[in-house]
């Protein structure tokens, strides 16, 4: 809990969509329906990947990861969201505030991981199918999972641990739709350049690094697809990486026009609209992209129906 003076801070005040006032109940539903989609798809997919042996593949269980990890992510920011929209009450406590900085920035960089590990194993698929099931293995998968929560987890622990021992002297207002790492650290009254650099760096480690490897690893599999001979082989082999490329522009689209686009005061409201659009909608479509755009899904849900 920070302290300014003799003064101690309990809250913060989530302005969000506050400019909206005659929008607040479309928001609100708008808000309930995505939350309850994204929660109610992912558990679907999950439970159809874990009751069919025929998805019990690397694919898919980094599939899985990747639908817990959506979970988390927007169990950590809409509920709060849609209270604020439905109450009126933007309140947020420092507690819960650090705690959603913490639990976004986790499942956001776990997000990064799990699409570069699903970019590999296509990378591997098509451009070394022989060698597929040899370095795919259960094991390998294990290890790149496990890495990816462990190294989310750690990370996210640190930036949150930076910022929660931050001052915030100045204003309490998050003109935002969340607690996040980019918003707590231009809000502080503290003296943030060092962490500014760290954060930047860290940027560059944590999201500039994976997304090269997903664009080179794409290279590399549209190069391979391209020297196929039959137009059969080349459908075949692009279609079985589509779901995971349409996701991977989802999510890097929203998020590079949300952080690389400079502050303006006059288009906050924009900003946060396009802020909903990568925490809410972006989860819900990834579940509709791998299940009404993925034929094995779709066998297996007709497989478990005609149980």
């Amino acid at each position: 809990m920070n302290y300014c003076g003799n003064t101690t801070i309990t809250d913060f005040y989530i302005l969000g969509f506050s400019h909206f006032k005659t929008e607040q109940i479309l928001l609100s539903v708008g808000i309930m329906i995505m939350y309850l989609m994204t929660i109610v798809g992912n558990l679907a997919i999950t439970v159809v990947i874990s009751l069919v042996p025929k998805l019990h593949t690397p694919m898919y269980f980094f599939l899985c990861n990747l639908s817990v990890i959506d979970v988390i992510y927007v169990s950590s920011t809409l509920p709060k969201l849609l209270s604020i929209t439905i109450t009126q009450d933007n309140r947020i406590s420092f507690a819960g505030c650090i705690s959603q900085l913490y639990f976004f920035t986790f499942s956001g960089v776990c997000d990064i991981f799990v699409l570069t590990s699903m970019a590999g194993d296509r990378y591997v698929a098509i451009c070394r199918p022989l060698q597929y099931t040899l370095i795919m293995n259960r094991r390998v998968c294990g290890t790149m999972s496990a890495m990816c929560w462990t190294v989310s987890a750690v990370n996210s622990l640190l930036l949150t641990l930076l910022t929660s021992v931050l001052d915030f002297c100045n204003s309490l207002e998050i003109n935002y739709i969340l607690c996040d790492l980019k918003t707590m650290t231009a809000l502080s009254s503290s003296n943030t350049t060092s962490r500014k650099i760290f954060i930047f760096v860290e940027d560059i480690i944590i999201a500039f690094v994976p997304f090269s490897l997903t664009i080179v690893s794409y290279f590399q599999i549209i190069s391979t697809i391209l020297k196929l001979h039959s137009a059969e082989s080349r459908l075949k082999a692009f279609s079985s990486c589509t779901s995971h490329l349409t996701t991977v522009i989802l999510f890097y689209a929203p998020a590079l026009i949300m952080y690389m686009k400079p502050e303006s005061e006059h288009s906050r409201e924009q900003d946060n609209l396009i802020s909903l659009l990568y925490v809410a909608v972006v989860p819900m479509l990834n579940r509709f992209v791998y299940s009404l755009r993925n034929k094995d899904v779709l066998n297996a849900v007709r497989k478990l129906n005609a149980k």
